[in-house]
């Protein structure tokens, strides 16, 4: 299985293992090593449940998504005239340097998309090394996640017949009757938003309809007694006639998770995805599912709300059956970092009028800014993990986000508080850069830590892996585009140079074993968001603002672009 351990993982999913939220990868990791051996596959081990036990029935005659969709129809020509910049740029003049940087992480994605191709087209990611196809069991029977997850890149790079070529895969090959465990988290990251941010960009309404779909699939995660959704949903066991109905699937909770908890990273990562399916099929169920109705993503703001909050903190496990946290562990890295992210992008996605979440966003930034920024002896800042009140000095790479993420949150503060953030986002994307510059490599570990003399290095033989992560580039990416430093460009094009030298093989590009060590060993894996997000982010650090402008698009976690609604597109 892709369940966490020590060394990386041949198949280290985004997120961390089998469910891992944006970065739930180490968060799993974190997890396994809290709650014991991970059993998420032993039938005793999960709390399972068909439908949702003790959950109020709703109104008879609730319609299902698939019969309020018929009579709707979204006008893509009016969106298209409503985004204030061409989705592409509109190419001035620029300097040589920048456009031949451009076109080498180009070139980087078409050797990465080639090689998927030709030795793993319609697995879900590539073995670089032994030229062969990998499937994983994160996503129910699902197929082609580096297809979908590179969709949206393939175009804005303007690589047209790789785009083609990824197209006829999703409109002949890639099949939603499936029937497997799936991770709700990763089908709705990597799939639900690659299929969403492809219509966006292009209009093809297969994406839309495969989108749709899939997203209906997914609904009986939330049937539990909170409306807090499960990890794991199978795809396959559902009543497609009812699917609001407490008997209509079958989702439970990973066997890992503390006491059959739902995890903040996974539950808190859907309010992007699920309003535009709202928005794209005319039905309010994907909605309330994510948000503040009796029913959903908006219900889980309500659960949210009501629960205490430890010192203003957000810990990472909370009961789907009685909406309590179930321990208080708290991490802006594994297992909660995409909560915050998304409360941020969902005020700037509704056009800034969700005030529920930039408030839900400005008070757990104040509260990690007072209880978990620290600064270390050699000055740099850090964003330590807390432990019912004690401080783990350690920042995993999944953390790096972050930098980027309150950047994107400081240029909306008071203008007093506006330069603090700012300064605060620059100081936290130094630390992780710093991680990158002090190994062999110039790639950066799994984790890095704080403490025993040691200062942003991996202290632990387990931590010293890289597996072709986006954080820190992604950071780098909101920090150029935000202030224009040319040191944000001049650490990009070195995470270029380390990639080519380190993880470049004969048959794509691998994750490796030890930063630490210039003559690393290959985790023989391609992951699909090293095509979604890490060279998606480089190749934007080199153009121009104006492609995927920050006016128009918010990226989900897994670097799709979804629009900001600056109206109502119903034709």
């Amino acid at each position: 299985t892709d369940l966490p351990r020590s060394p990386p993982a041949a198949a280290e999913p985004r997120h961390a293992s089998p469910a891992a939220p944006r970065r739930l990868r180490e968060k799993l990791r974190t997890a396994a090593r809290m709650a014991g051996p991970p059993a998420h596959t032993a039938p005793g081990s999960r709390q399972q449940v068909q439908g949702g036990e003790g959950r109020a029935e709703p109104a008879t005659g609730a319609p299902s998504a698939r019969e309020t969709r018929a009579p709707f129809r979204f006008d893509y020509q009016r969106f298209c005239r409503s985004l204030r910049h061409p989705v592409r740029g509109r190419r001035p003049s620029e300097d040589p340097e920048t456009r031949a940087r451009r076109m080498k992480i180009k070139e980087m994605m078409k050797f990465a998309w080639d090689n998927y191709k030709q030795y793993a087209l319609g697995k879900n990611e590539l073995r670089p090394l032994t030229k062969n196809g990998h499937i994983g069991n994160m996503f129910g029977g699902l197929r082609g996640a580096t297809v979908v997850d590179a969709l949206d890149t393939l175009y804005i790079m303007e690589l047209e017949e790789e785009f083609q070529e990824a197209k006829k895969w999703v409109e002949k090959s890639f099949d939603l009757n499936v029937n497997g465990e799936a991770s709700l988290f990763e089908v709705n990251i990597r799939y639900i938003g690659g299929l969403l941010a492809a219509y966006y960009l292009t209009g093809e309404e297969v994406f839309k309809s495969k989108a749709l779909e899939l997203g209906e699939k997914l609904l009986p995660a939330f049937n539990t007694p909170t409306g807090i959704p499960r990890g794991v949903i199978n795809l396959g066991r559902q009543d497609t006639r009812s699917l609001l109905s407490p008997c209509s699937g079958m989702s439970w909770s990973w066997g890992w998770a503390s006491a059959g908890s739902s995890i903040l990273a996974e539950f808190g990562t859907l309010h992007l995805e699920f309003l535009h399916l709202s928005e794209l099929s005319g039905n309010p169920v994907f909605a309330e599912k994510a948000s503040t109705s009796q029913l959903g993503v908006m219900n889980i703001r309500k659960v949210l709300n009501r629960v205490e909050k430890p010192q203003g903190l957000y810990p990472n496990f909370l009961s789907p059956v009685t909406g309590n946290w179930v321990q208080h562990h708290v991490s802006i890295g594994g297992l909660g970092d995409s909560f915050y992210e998304y409360l941020i992008k969902s005020w700037l996605m509704s056009d800034k009028k969700d005030s529920e979440a930039k408030k839900m966003y400005d008070d757990a930034l104040e509260a990690i800014e007072k209880h978990l920024v620290k600064k270390s002896a050699g000055g740099l800042t850090y964003i330590a993990e807390w432990r019912g009140g004690i401080l783990d000095h350690k920042m995993g790479h999944l953390a790096c986000f972050s930098g980027g993420m309150i950047a994107l949150g400081a240029e909306h503060a008071g203008e007093e508080r506006k330069q603090h953030y700012m300064d605060l986002a620059a100081e936290i994307t130094n630390t992780c850069h710093e991680s990158y510059a002090r190994s062999d490599t110039k790639l950066g570990p799994e984790a890095f830590r704080f403490d025993a003399g040691s200062e942003a290095m991996a202290t632990r033989l387990s931590e010293r892996y890289y597996i072709l992560r986006p954080e820190v580039v992604e950071s780098y990416m909101y920090m150029w585009r935000l202030t224009h430093d040319p040191k944000y460009r001049q650490w990009g094009w070195e995470v270029v140079k380390a990639l080519e030298k380190h993880c470049r093989v004969e048959a794509g590009f691998s994750g490796i074993r030890d930063v630490y060590t210039t003559t690393p060993t290959h985790d023989n894996m391609q992951q699909s968001f090293f095509l979604a997000e890490t060279l998606k982010y480089l190749y934007l650090l080199f153009c121009e603002d104006d492609v995927l402008s920050l006016d128009d698009w918010v990226f989900n976690t897994e670097a799709h672009p979804l629009p900001i609604n600056h109206t109502n597109f119903k034709a």
